[in-house]
């Protein structure tokens, strides 16, 4: 459905067109296509027509708690094209292809002085607008300055729009403190869970990585990609790792898939004074039930790690630059943004790994 109930803006930006299509929340898990006025660039933004975005799994979340305000566009795994720079850009050009997060922190407060950017108050700013899922976006200043990539021609866009959920993997992976030729264990061989498989391979390739999904075609993907063991979870996941690790267990365990369950499953597949990263988001009214001993006294630590600041998003930028990672086999499916409850329902029922939306058919410039 689109609708054209919004009043038009005047554009004097030659090449630049006065509406655009957009997918917005309509409240609850639906969402709907919308034509809206294109915003354009003030001093120091810059203006990208969509190329791709990746559908994420915090969008998939965000929809099914309903609770997201009506009017809202999700999207934040962008690489789009130049097409218009406010006063003062001097680092982007008309055409240059951009990769771009949407979360930028502001350097100075007490959570970035001390390492926890993602922390940092104004870090949650979306500074695209409206979101990732509209046929042009504006990059707020903060973000055109520090955190906006130009890519060259060797990076793909499938590459390329891995930048901001690799980088929050990347956080993760450091803040477990873990060996260069350790163990780990990745829960969950999902879209996020084979991400945390490559970067992992890409930053600490002596580190032997077994992967734990009850989904054989997923764990078939996994050894495909470089898992050390693929494993079902449960007693069979504890077997395997203990095995391969003299009976010690893993130096760091990485759960992509949340909940108390998995909690559980990484502690027992720790060794003592590992640790079990949190990645993804429980249902809102899960309580953690472990047994408190096991952390107490065996040294374990239990983390979460949330987003990523703009050194992970910088070294992510250098391996995919480099070759050392490439992401772009997660994709699965490439639809318009017109198909957007089909790639939404593709994700939810398991049927694809990873979902790039395009502009919609009819989009003009391309």
């Amino acid at each position: 459905m689109v609708q054209e109930n919004l009043p038009k803006q005047a554009n004097c930006n030659p090449g630049v067109e006065s509406s655009h299509l957009v997918v917005a929340c309509l409240g609850g898990d639906k969402t709907a296509l919308e034509r809206r006025p294109v915003p354009l660039p003030s001093a120091g933004e810059i203006l990208l027509r969509l190329r791709v975005v990746g559908f994420c799994g915090t969008d998939l979340f965000k929809l099914d708690a309903g609770n997201t305000p009506a009017g809202t566009v999700l999207g934040h795994e962008l690489v789009g094209e130049v097409i218009a720079v406010g006063n003062g850009v001097t680092k982007f050009s008309d055409g240059d292809r951009v990769v771009v997060p949407h979360h930028v922190p502001c350097g100075e407060c007490l959570f970035c002085r001390r390492g926890n950017e993602t922390m940092c108050d104004v870090f949650r700013e979306n500074l695209l607008e409206p979101g990732g899922f509209a046929e042009n976006i504006l990059v707020r200043q903060r973000a055109t300055e520090r955190a906006a990539h130009c890519l060259p021609d060797h990076i793909t866009d499938e590459v390329a729009v891995f930048l901001e959920p690799a980088a929050c993997v990347l956080r993760g992976i450091y803040r477990a403190d873990m060996d260069a030729n350790g163990a780990a264990v990745v829960l969950g061989s999902g879209s996020m869970g084979l991400l945390h498989l490559l970067v992992l391979g890409a930053v600490f390739p002596g580190v032997a990585v077994t992967v734990v999904d009850p989904v054989p075609e997923r764990l078939a993907t996994a050894k495909k990609l470089g898992a050390s063991q693929t494993v079902g979870p449960g007693a069979e996941a504890l077997e395997a790792v203990l095995a391969s690790t003299n009976g010690i267990g893993a130096d760091a365990v990485f759960d992509t898939v949340g909940g108390n369950d998995t909690l559980e499953d990484g502690l027992n597949l720790t060794r003592q004074g590992g640790s079990v990263v949190l990645f993804a988001h429980a249902p809102e009214e899960a309580q953690a039930r472990y047994n408190l001993n096991a952390v107490f006294k065996f040294e374990r630590r239990i983390l979460g790690t949330y987003s990523a600041a703009l050194k992970e998003q910088a070294e992510i930028f250098e391996l995919i630059n480099s070759g050392d990672l490439d992401p772009s086999p997660l994709v699965t499916h490439k639809l318009p943004l017109d198909d957007f409850e089909r790639g939404v329902s593709l994700v939810r029922k398991h049927h694809a790994l990873k979902v790039l939306f395009t502009p919609s058919r009819g989009a003009s410039g391309l």
